[in-house]
């Protein structure tokens, strides 16, 4: 990757003003970071890191004797050049989806918003969206023999083709259906195992054109050109001259042909339904499910006749014109991981059902008569994460194909509606229910959101990124807006706790001396208390002090977060310096996967199904807090905080990998400060119109946790380096904290 036209245009603009200031003069050998030019280096070889005791390099100096007066103009070229940040798009609507990936405030986003032409695809990706009707070179049988293809036959082969035999044994039956046996008995071998063979159709071309008519031209390339799914096979083509077929009645005027459907059809489609079904949910076997699904929708509505098999080994050709219809040779591909419909990856249409069934058996079996309150929580909860995914898909596409101010908007409004659904649903449940156990369990799940995102997000990724390119470098100064942004909030949110640890009394119950009477004896020695905490209520420092400082900080912190925002956007946004190249088409010219409305409604059905989903959770997690070996604080720390943002995690780590470490830790980051400048403030005022009895107030725990974290990861981020070393590092605290957790005893009012 390199610098456009432009950039090199005003270098040499910048070079000329130098040449005409004698007084100021690039130093070459200045200690700076080139590889922060672009996204990545542009050699293998690493410059020399910046002194850690040096905010910015030097990059000009005076010559002796002379005043250096434009030496504020040499700094800010050079350290325009040094964080220069170029990056490729395809399109409008891609650049600004990568320069949102940048700006602080907005989700970050991996999957592509607008339809990649398939040309421009590598050869891998190719392979994965091809049909199976093309006939490709190979060595023999023996190059098909490999564990995906076994692992096939043991799946699904075996059965299929017994389906198929015995089918076939029924249609000889009928007598009538005596060609439809035989093509049972022919699949029932091809089914056993596929790879290689090859199904073709024979003389398509020769009864189509007779049924349009004398008059009509039949040609073979005419035919090809409008029928592009199924291609003809590259080693056959048209006889130079095609005998005619014996004459025969059209299809729908067989009886065989309603025997076929009545009788041998239901039981094959059922079959290969349920084949297709399964090995699309295990998506690495997803060429299984295309080639069972081309079976039923043509293959099996064929005439009989028409249908013909060849091995590898020996092709026939009866001299009729013939097109490959079915030809597969690989029942996996590990790539498949890549695969998206709609723009949507695979794996989360494939959970999406799982929503429904959390919704079925959660709303319509209130008794718990078919499945358990375990079983019902492990659905809700998991249903989240593909309805995550269509949220964060939603934003992305909406903030790409309108202005910064509504991409702001937008991130800012539905950004946190996935944690603040669950929330709210938890807190209005334990209320109506005099539940406080589920209070404490949204200030764990909150506590757990921060800490997995300043410290597990980044740790994993520094380490997957790590293992694969050694050394990753990304600009401190812009990761330098999120750390003093997550200082203030962290400080922010955890100020009135350390405000009533100061003023607050402390009160202690079943209080015993060391002679065994209790707290009312008049016996002198020192005393043994028991759930000792801080008495807020009874007192007037709760309603005088603390709940005044509360609504303090909830109306300054998100004050903060627009500030920033206007810091990153409008005033300050050449920090980020991006110049985005490689522009093929305009935003008119883009085929978007989905536009702004389908993404708004997408938005707001995802946002109503994430409330129902919520709802059930946290009807059914109360067995789950009564587990006595397992502390509520570590329910709320792990499960409820990190499984909504599996879809962030699986983001950052695809960043890494492709060396954009920079975006991998702004991802956690930016979830971590509309945590802290969004989220509680905004549960702060609900309480406020709806007392839930949310009282933003944190155990020590929860505190110290927070706080260390906070200064663990800002002093990692500082030289603007990263290896799977520090990753270890930041991941092994993350453990540490969730084994306090763990061994935690339960929270007052569990």
């Amino acid at each position: 990757m390199s610098l456009s036209s432009s950039d090199s245009t005003s270098r040499r603009r910048r070079t000329a003003e130098q040449a005409q200031d004698p007084s100021c003069v690039l130093d070459p050998h200045a200690n700076c970071p080139h590889g922060e030019i672009l996204d990545r280096p542009l050699d293998t070889h690493q410059p020399p890191s910046p002194s850690p005791h040096h905010s910015s390099c030097p990059a000009a100096k005076c010559l002796s004797g002379q005043a250096c007066v434009s030496r504020h103009v040499c700094e800010e070229s050079w350290e325009e050049i040094k964080s220069k940040r170029t990056i490729k798009a395809e399109n409008e609507v891609e650049a600004n989806k990568l320069v949102n990936n940048y700006r602080f405030g907005f989700r970050k986003w991996k999957s592509h918003v607008t339809a990649r032409p398939f040309e421009h695809r590598s050869d891998v990706v190719k392979e994965l969206y091809s049909e199976l009707n093309v006939i490709k070179p190979h060595s023999g049988p023996g190059q098909f023999v490999t564990c995906g293809n076994l692992a096939y036959v043991l799946l699904f082969g075996w059965w299929v083709s017994l389906v198929y035999f015995l089918v076939g044994i029924l249609m000889f039956s009928t007598i009538i259906g005596v060609p439809y046996g035989r093509l049972c008995w022919k699949l029932c071998c091809y089914f056993l195992w596929p790879f290689g063979n090859t199904i073709h159709e024979i003389g398509n071309t020769l009864r189509r054109c007779s049924e349009d008519g004398a008059d009509y031209e039949c040609s073979v390339e005419t035919m090809e050109d409008s029928l592009p799914v199924l291609l003809p096979s590259a080693t056959e083509g048209p006889a130079p001259e095609m005998p005619e077929r014996p004459p025969r009645s059209p299809y729908w005027h067989r009886l065989s042909t309603y025997v076929w459907l009545l009788l041998g059809y239901p039981p094959l489609a059922i079959v290969h339904s349920l084949v297709c079904f399964v090995s699309w949910i295990l998506v690495f076997t997803i060429p299984v499910s295309k080639m069972n699904a081309q079976t039923l929708s043509v293959i099996l509505l064929l005439p009989p006749e028409d249908v013909l098999l060849s091995t590898s080994s020996h092709r026939t050709n009866q001299g009729y014109e013939t097109r490959a219809l079915l030809c597969c040779y690989y029942a996996a591909n590990w790539y498949y991981y890549k695969y998206t419909v709609d723009g949507i990856n695979v794996f989360a249409v494939n959970l999406l059902p799982l929503v429904i069934v959390a919704l079925v058996i959660g709303y319509v079996d209130k008794e718990n008569k078919f499945a358990s309150s375990d079983v019902k929580f492990a659905t809700a909860i998991c249903s989240i994460i593909p309805l995550s995914y269509y949220i964060g898909m939603g934003i992305a596409s909406i903030s790409a194909q309108s202005n910064f101010a509504v991409g702001a908007v937008v991130n800012a409004t539905f950004g946190s509606i996935t944690e603040l659904t669950f929330y709210i649903t938890a807190l209005l449940r334990g209320h109506r229910a005099a539940n406080s156990c589920l209070q404490e369990v949204v200030k764990a799940a909150l506590t757990g959101t921060l800490l997995g995102c300043i410290l597990f997000i980044p740790g994993i990724c520094m380490i997957i990124g790590g293992l694969k390119h050694s050394e990753q470098r990304f600009s401190s100064r812009c990761t330098g807006v999120s750390s003093a942004l997550l200082f203030i909030s962290v400080g922010g949110v955890f100020a009135p706790t350390l405000f009533s640890k100061a003023y607050g009394n402390l009160v202690c119950d079943a209080c015993t001396n060391s002679a065994g009477g209790n707290s009312t004896s008049n016996a002198s020695g020192p005393f043994v208390c028991h759930n000792c905490h801080y008495d807020l209520k009874n007192g007037t420092l709760f309603r005088d002090h603390i709940q005044p400082l509360v609504y303090t900080v909830s109306a300054l912190l998100p004050a903060a977060y627009i500030i920033g925002l206007i810091f990153t956007l409008k005033t300050h946004s050449h920090i980020y310096n991006i110049h985005v190249e490689g522009q093929e088409t305009s935003h008119h010219g883009t085929v978007v996967h989905w536009s702004r409305w389908r993404s708004l409604l997408i938005l707001i059905v995802a946002t109503v199904l994430m409330s129902a989903c919520a709802d059930l959770a946290t009807e059914h997690i109360q067995p789950i807090l009564s587990q006595p070996n397992i502390s509520q604080y570590f329910i709320g720390v792990t499960v409820l905080a990190m499984v909504p943002e599996i879809p962030e995690i699986v983001n950052g780590i695809q960043f890494a990998l492709q060396n954009n470490i920079s975006l991998s830790l702004e991802v956690g980051s930016c979830i971590a400060v509309q945590v802290c400048m969004l989220q509680i403030p905004i549960l702060v005022f609900f309480n406020a119109f709806c007392d839930v009895g949310f009282v933003l107030l944190f155990s020590d725990q929860h505190m110290w946790a927070s706080i260390s974290s906070v200064i663990l990861v800002n002093y990692i981020f500082m030289d603007g380096k990263s290896d799977y070393f520090q990753g270890t590092a930041l991941v092994v605290v993350y453990l540490i904290l969730l084994a306090l957790y763990y061994f935690a005893p339960s929270p007052a009012g569990c």
